[in-house]
Order: C-alpha cells, then sequence, then structure tokens
C-alpha cells in the first residue's frame, strides 16, 4: 500500500513516541489522576472503578488532548516531533534517555535509545528546576526575536553522557526535564540480572553534574561542577527522593554558592527490599575515609619524595615537578589522577585525528578577578568537553588520554617554553626510542634530537624546532618522573625514563593507591565522546553568506562596490582542504592542482590574491574583524582597482563534540594597471 511504513520507521516511530511520553512524566500523572478517582469512589459510594472509568477520567483533565498535542497529531495533520541528543531541531533538544550500548564492539560510542526495561534497574533524574541564582536576579527579559544568555545542565553517570535544554539565564531557571540513567553492572553476567539494595550500594560513582552558561555570542563559561551522591535514595520507602544541590562556583570561587538545583531521583522499578538509611551513610562513610587515609599516606610519601629529591641538587627546587594540581573545584588531586587511558570509539580514527580534534578545543587562560597572574586551574575531562575549552593543561591531559588509549607509550611534560612562560605538553617514547612531542594547542609534532654538550666544536649539532625550554617533570596514569639531570634544557635532555640517574621515579603502588581505579568515589573515568551534532555544509555556507555581507557593507562604507565572482569562490575550496589535511597529517597534497586552477581562472594581465585563515568558532562578526586586522586581508577586502572581482570561501570540517575547524579564504582578482 502506498504510504505504508517500513517495520525499522514504526520502531522508530514509537520510540519517538515512547520518549515524548516519558518526557511528560506520564505514568506519574496517571497514577495521580487513579489516586484521586479512587478516593472520590471511596468517598461517593459508586460502581467498581475499572479501566473504562479510568480512560474517561484522564480524558476529563485533558491529558489525551496535551499528549496529541505534544505530538502534534490532529486534524489534517499527522506529524510527530522527533529531536536527536545534541541535534537542535528548531530551537529544541530531545531529553536525552540513552545508554552506553555495551553490546556494541566499541564500548564508548555509539550512544543507543532505550525503553524503560522493567526487568532491569534504572535510575530516574528529574531536573525539577532552579532557584537563588542571584548573579541574575536583575537578568532583564529578552525581546521578541532577541538571543540571551542561556544554562544547560551536562550530566555523566558510568559512561552516559546528557545533556539538558537551554533554558535562559534567571534566579530562578526553568530547569524542567528528565534522564534515564542505566544502573547495572557490566561485568560478571550481572548485566543480565536485575540489581538488588546491595548491588547499587556498591556502585560507588557519583552523578557528575556540569553547569554551563552561553552568552548571546556563543561563548561558554564553566559556572560549576558538583558530584552528587545518589545513593541516599535507596534507604526511601517511596523509592523516590526529592534532593536541593547546592552549586558552588570554580576556581577562586569554588567557595561561593552560584545557586541551587531542585533534584528528584527515582528508581524504576522501586526495590522489595529497603536499605537503612545508618547503612547507606557508613557505606558512604566507610568509601571516603578509605580514600581520604590513602591520599594522606599519599602526601606523606611524596613530602618524603620531594626532600630526597631536593637533596639530590638544591638548584632541583626550581624546577616545575608539579606532583599536585587543583581541579575546578578546588581540590588538590594528584596530577597523575587526571590522566587515564580515553578511547574515541568510530569517532577518531587514529592519534593524528585526536591531536587535531584537541587543538581545535577552544583556549582559555583562566584568570584571576581584578586581574593579576593567571589562576590555574585543572578541568576534569567532562567539564572540559562540556565548555570546549580551556588551558595547555586541559588540551594536554586530553591528548595524552587519547594517545594512551591508541596504544601508544604517551607522557604529559611540564615545563617552560619562549620567555620562561609554564607550558604543558605530550610526549610519546618509541620502543626504538624515538622521542615525539605534541604540541596540543597546535596538532604539530616535534622529533627530539638530544644535543651532546660534550662534543667537540666541529660536531654539527641538531637545532631543536620545537619551542620549548625547559622540562620538570613527566608523568602518565602510572607513572611520575622527575628530571635529575644537571641541566632541564628539553634539547639536553635524555628520555630514557628507566635510568635512575636521570629521572626520579615515583612509586608505581603509591601512585596506584590514589589514581587507581579503586579511587573512583570521588573522580569518575573519562566520558565517551559525543558526535558533532553540526552540519558541515549547512554551517559553511550560511557563515560564507554572512561575511559576504559584512564584506558588501564595509565596502559600501568606503564608497566601493562589490562584484562577487562565485566560479573563483568554488576554486577555493580544494585549497582549503589541502590546508585542513596538512594541518592533521603533517602532509601537504593538491596545491598543483590549485595553482593550474588559479591559471586558468585568472586572464592575462590581471592580479590573483588570496589570504587563508582558521578558525575555532562559527561568529561571522568575530571572523571579519579578525580578517580585517591582517594587512594582507585587509587589503583584499578593501581592492581597489579596474574589473575588481572578490571572493570568499568557507569550508568547515566537524569533529566529536561539535568542535569545528573554521577555514576561510578571501581573494581577489583585478586587472593590474601601469
Amino acid at each position: 500500500m502506498a504510504g505504508a511504513l517500513s517495520p525499522e520507521k514504526i520502531t522508530e516511530l514509537k520510540q519517538i513516541i515512547h520518549n515524548q511520553l516519558n518526557q511528560m512524566d506520564v505514568q506519574t500523572r496517571i497514577r495521580d489522576i487513579l489516586s484521586e478517582s479512587l478516593q472520590d469512589d471511596g468517598e461517593g459510594g459508586g460502581p467498581e472503578f475499572g479501566e473504562m472509568e479510568l480512560l474517561d477520567a484522564v480524558r476529563q483533565r485533558g491529558l489525551v488532548e496535551e499528549i496529541m498535542e505534544r505530538l502534534e497529531i490532529g486534524e489534517g495533520r499527522s506529524n510527530v516531533r522527533s529531536k536527536v541528543v545534541g541535534q537542535p531541531s528548531r530551537g529544541r533538544v530531545k531529553p536525552a534517555t540513552h545508554f552506553l550500548d555495551k553490546e556494541a564492539p566499541v564500548t564508548t560510542v555509539p550512544l543507543k535509545k532505550a525503553n524503560i526495561d522493567p526487568t532491569r534497574r534504572q535510575l530516574y533524574f528529574h531536573l525539577l528546576g532552579g532557584k537563588a541564582f542571584l548573579e541574575h536576579l536583575q537578568e532583564p527579559e529578552a525581546l521578541p526575536g532577541q538571543t540571551t544568555s542561556t544554562f544547560t545542565i551536562h550530566i555523566h553517570f558510568r559512561g552516559q553522557r546528557f545533556t539538558s535544554r537551554p533554558v535562559p539565564c534567571a534566579c530562578e531557571p526553568d530547569f524542567r526535564e528528565g534522564f534515564v540513567l542505566e544502573m547495572h553492572r557490566w561485568s560478571g553476567g550481572d548485566a543480565a540480572r536485575m540489581a538488588d539494595a546491595g548491588t547499587l550500594l556498591s556502585l560507588a560513582d557519583p552523578i557528575h553534574l556540569v553547569l554551563i552558561k552561553t552568552d548571546p555570542s556563543g561563548e561558554t563559561s564553566l559556572m560549576s561542577s558538583h558530584f552528587l551522591e545518589w545513593r541516599t535514595v535507596l534507604s526511601t520507602t517511596a523509592g523516590s527522593q526529592n534532593i536541593p544541590v547546592e552549586l558552588l562556583g570554580v576556581g577562586s570561587e569554588s567557595k561561593v554558592p552560584v545557586g541551587i538545583l531542585e533534584i528528584k531521583l527515582e528508581l524504576l522499578p522501586k526495590m522489595d527490599q529497603l536499605l537503612t538509611e545508618e547503612v547507606v551513610a557508613t557505606q558512604i562513610s566507610l568509601e571516603r575515609n578509605r580514600i581520604a587515609e590513602r591520599e594522606r599516606l599519599f602526601l606523606v610519601y611524596a613530602k618524603q619524595w620531594w626532600r630526597e629529591f631536593l637533596q639530590i641538587r638544591s638548584t632541583h627546587q626550581n624546577r616545575l615537578v608539579k606532583i599536585f594540581a587543583q581541579d575546578e573545584n578546588g581540590v588538590n588531586r594528584p596530577v597523575c589522577a587526571f590522566v587515564k587511558p580515553m578511547r574515541g570509539g568510530r569517532l577518531l580514527d587514529s592519534s593524528r585525528h585526536a591531536a587535531r580534534f584537541v587543538s581545535i578545543m577552544g583556549y582559555e587562560r583562566v584568570s584571576a578577578v581584578g586581574g593579576g597572574q593567571p589562576r590555574e586551574m585543572w578541568s576534569s575531562i567532562h567539564a572540559f568537553l562540556s565548555k570546549n575549552k580551556g588551558d595547555c593543561e586541559d588540551h594536554a591531559v586530553l591528548l595524552c588520554n587519547f594517545l594512551l588509549g591508541f596504544g601508544l607509550n604517551a607522557f604529559i611534560c611540564v615545563g617552560t617554553k619562549g620567555k620562561g612562560q609554564a607550558h604543558s605538553w605530550v610526549m610519546t617514547l618509541g620502543s626504538d626510542g624515538l622521542v615525539t612531542f605534541w604540541e596540543s594547542l597546535t596538532c604539530q609534532r616535534y622529533i627530539h634530537h638530544q644535543v651532546n654538550p660534550n662534543d667537540p666544536p666541529s660536531v654539527e649539532q641538531p637545532r631543536p624546532q620545537h619551542p620549548y625550554r625547559t622540562v620538570g617533570c613527566v608523568f602518565n596514569h602510572k607513572a611520575f618522573f622527575a628530571n635529575c639531570q644537571p641541566s632541564d634544557n628539553v634539547e639536553l635532555c635524555c628520555f630514557d625514563l628507566q635510568d635512575s640517574s636521570v629521572w626520579k621515579a615515583m612509586s608505581a603502588d603509591a601512585l596506584a593507591s590514589v589514581c587507581g581505579p579503586s579511587n573512583i568515589t570521588h573522580w569518575p573515568n573519562s566520558p565517551p565522546l559525543v558526535p558533532s551534532h553540526l552540519d558541515a555544509a549547512q554551517v559553511s555556507n550560511e557563515l560564507e553568506l554572512q561575511l559576504r555581507a559584512l564584506t558588501i557593507d564595509h565596502r559600501k562604507d568606503l564608497g566601493l562596490t562589490s562584484v562577487w565572482d562565485d566560479e573563483l569562490s568554488y576554486l577555493l575550496n580544494p585549497a582549503l582542504a589541502a590546508y585542513e589535511l596538512e594541518r592533521m597529517t603533517g602532509l601537504s597534497s593538491g596545491n598543483e592542482e590549485f595553482q593550474q586552477a588559479m591559471r586558468q581562472a585568472v586572464p592575462d594581465g590581471h592580479t590573483f590574491k588570496g589570504f587563508p585563515i582558521q578558525f575555532v568558532h562559527r561568529n561571522a562578526r568575530r571572523v571579519f574583524s579578525m580578517c580585517l586586522r591582517s594587512p594582507v586581508c585587509e587589503e583584499i577586502i578593501r581592492c581597489r582597482g579596474d574589473h575588481v572581482r572578490l571572493a570568499v570561501r568557507v569550508r568547515t570540517f566537524t569533529y566529536p563534540e561539535s568542535a569545528c575547524a573554521v577555514w576561510v579564504m578571501f581573494a581577489c582578482k583585478y586587472k593590474s594597471v601601469l
């Protein structure tokens, strides 16, 4: 029959309807209607209340009409709105009712849609709203058509990630959304059984909540990072619990409240066997005390290790040997705890792709209020991915995690570059002794060639190509080494980490006690990557049209007309693709063909000028302003002459987490006049 749906489409349609019903919390509303009707029926002494009476009660309260309106099913139309997580659909985003597909060969992605399975234990995480966000007490209401700053809640729990819909910033932001969290263990056959109270109590993973603020220009900022202890719900008789969560600031404001988030936790289905509050509190207290004791013992060991390091040479106290670092909540953690092998699944094909992805994450140096020296803050991976930008330490940690996931022997280096500026980068050691430096901010790779200061002047020494000046320590998730060589100059350093005469190692057992899997109570594993929701072709086209309009207005102010050459614009595309390929692989290709095309497109007696530049954002005005700062590009945009033809081409390359590399090339051709 014409118009019939395939079984796959029918299944997808059922899933969409099911997700919409979950978002509306239909089950709870029907239970309330049933409870009220039974109470009224008991008082009135009427006939027995059955299925038909329940349907009539649901209709009378308008629930059916509300469901139909939500699904946009009505007279003359039949349409079910489908909104995918992370993909905006007319400004709204589908609630994330997803779980990690553990049956897939790749255990980090993709995310798979999930029904509420009555045979499995799940936690319904319901955002009820926010209050006391006093910083936005006087926030003016946005005018019609005007964009405003928004709040977004990012959630990570046991390899599952969810993102709330953006809501306008206000003193009482309207967070109203629900998420279904899978609670099963995925090892030892436990996934096939319903998780009981004892199993749930042993799941020490916290729910990591990250609050992100996005301003009208698209710039994001990390407002709060909170690790929620959810196991208190195991002792509630109703199987649900309302929890007010006080969100605190980050960095230097980690003690300052940002606002209060109202959350409801509900176990699905309810447990027959409940735990007492004392049992739950005792378990949580024992875990925290055990970790606190391990951290205390490691601190004692680290102090003794540091004293031994200073006894080797007095100048060691000036070296950048960083054993601890503060996270976004102001908590001191061993630097090795920030590093954990991480897989990109099918979203990243190789270590080079991972390096390129990390390099286009935004760079942001955390500054102190009122100026002064920048404050160092090492973000957790989830917070870094949520705000999509961070400091050089954040980039280096993420790149090192990916390189470890790809099977490389990777370490983070802490030292200085340039004029003594503190810096962090990544190093990989090959089985043949090859030392490679990876700059996480630019995706550049450098081969290290050691300079021997004892060689005679006649021996030609290699000239370093990297920007690094000194190195104080190197570390990953299992090892920590401090540089105890006579000089910490990078070009003079030997990177044979097994040589105890040049590198002082920390005890692997001591590091494992505070950085191993048993310490997950307050520091969860790295989250999976989320595919990009951006349409590269659409983004490129929209940005290109906006840049054309800005160029026309700019030239009009100068009294110049603008004539565009669409063919010339199209011919710029291969050059932009070659630039991105070169950034990723370090190999140049396609330049000969581009040069030949330009010779064909530019007539004799004409001059061609082009200026390529790369951005990691999609704000047209910022792009245009930055282009005007370059004398070469400004000359192209303001070109005067005979038969002037302008061209602009935008090419967007999308990566996970909606990160993108935006290449823009302005060009012009004009008739040369002697």
